[in-house]
Formats: C-alpha cells, sequence, structure tokens
C-alpha cells in the first residue's frame, strides 16, 4: 500500500474515533444533567416545562420515548378537574392530557413514587395518571394549586402509593389555569368523571424536546 493510502486511512480513522469519542461525551453529558426542558405546543398557546431526568429517571426517560416518537402530535388535553366538579375525595385541581389516540401505548412503567423522586404535587407540577401501581403509559396530567394528597401517603388514591411526579411548568400556566377552567363538558356515563370529559378538548399540537 502506497504511503498516501496509508496515512488516509489512518486519517479517516482518527477522524472516526474522535467523533466517537465527542458522540459519548455528548451522550454522558446529557445523562447527567438534572433537567431535560421541553415545550407543549397547544391550540390555546405554548406551556414550556423542565422534565427532572435525574430525580425520575424511569418516568422522564418513558415521556420522552413518547416525545420523540411523534406520539403527542395530535393529542390533546380532554378532562379538567376542580372542587366544583370533582366527585374524587380529597378534591383535586388538574389538566390530563394524552397521546393522539391512533399511537399505540408503550409497556406500563414502574411507579416512582413521590418518596423516590422527593418531587412533590406542587402548583404546576406534571405527573402521570394510572390506574393500579405500574400501570401508568403515556396519559399525563398538571398540577393547578398544591396537590399534597397526589404524593405518596396521599389519600387521593385507595392504595396510598400517590401518583408518580416527573417534571413542572417553568412558563405558561395561566395557560394550564384557562384549560381547567374549561367547563364546556359532554356526557358520560360514568359518574366519577361528570362534567370533566371536554366536549371540545385542546389540541396539543406537538411536544418538543429543547437545549
Amino acid at each position: 500500500m502506497a504511503p498516501y493510502s496509508r496515512f488516509l486511512l489512518l486519517s479517516l480513522f482518527l477522524l472516526n474515533l474522535t467523533n466517537s469519542l465527542f458522540a459519548s461525551a455528548q451522550t454522558a453529558q446529557a445523562s447527567q444533567k438534572a433537567t431535560q426542558q421541553a415545550v407543549i405546543q397547544t391550540s390555546m398557546g405554548n406551556i414550556e416545562i423542565a422534565l427532572f431526568t435525574q430525580k425520575a429517571p424511569v418516568t422522564v426517560a418513558n415521556f420522552i420515548a413518547y416525545i420523540q416518537q411523534s406520539a403527542f402530535t395530535g393529542g390533546e388535553f380532554y378532562r379538567v378537574v376542580g372542587p366544583d366538579n370533582d366527585q374524587g375525595s380529597p378534591p383535586i385541581s388538574v389538566i390530563q392530557g394524552r397521546t393522539n389516540p391512533q399511537f399505540e401505548d408503550f409497556p406500563p412503567i414502574m411507579l416512582e413514587t413521590t418518596k423516590l423522586s422527593g418531587i412533590n404535587h406542587t402548583d404546576g407540577t406534571l405527573s402521570m395518571a394510572r390506574g393500579g401501581p405500574n400501570t401508568a403509559t403515556q396519559q399525563f396530567f398538571i398540577c393547578v394549586g398544591e396537590q399534597p394528597s397526589l404524593d405518596y401517603g396521599g389519600a387521593r388514591n385507595p392504595d396510598g402509593q400517590g401518583f408518580a411526579a416527573f417534571g413542572r411548568v417553568m412558563a405558561g400556566m395561566d395557560i394550564v389555569s384557562k384549560i381547567q377552567r374549561n367547563r364546556h363538558s359532554k356526557v358520560v356515563e360514568d359518574p366519577y368523571i361528570k362534567n370533566q370529559i371536554l366536549a371540545e378538548p385542546i389540541k396539543i399540537i406537538a411536544i418538543t424536546l429543547t437545549e
């Protein structure tokens, strides 16, 4: 092999090695970040959020996986709950969102309780909707005001495990509050969610990750 060809191959090898090391460093740096920023674009305006990657790694990884698959494009905030229309106890104030109904859910994730994460359900907290423990997939809610009954040991869920908080609204709580005040609901058979399911859900245009 000619000296020039050997030099060219060595240069290409070193370039690929440098790129690989740089990519690995970027991945490691991203995994060490305490938060990941994202924007929820809705038909009423944008909601800027922070996802707590270190405190709730399983829940955040799951949420980001849905974002990366564009699952929330065409999704919606479809349920609003407040003291005036809540049949549960203690009453709460939240808005609940979900992916595009055409998207097939990923497998359920383990329940990262607030006891594990240390993230309480304060004003603007993002948390996962669920039935039993370890059943959450993609539906999530945003708290309007303090909601301690949703924390571990809270009385809202009979099993006492609470819900998996994983992020917080950084800007756009005015949009969240406007959605939560909407009471144009449709008729449903389940008395538990009476007056909570919006007749015209608020569209989620997309959720995108930002720097």
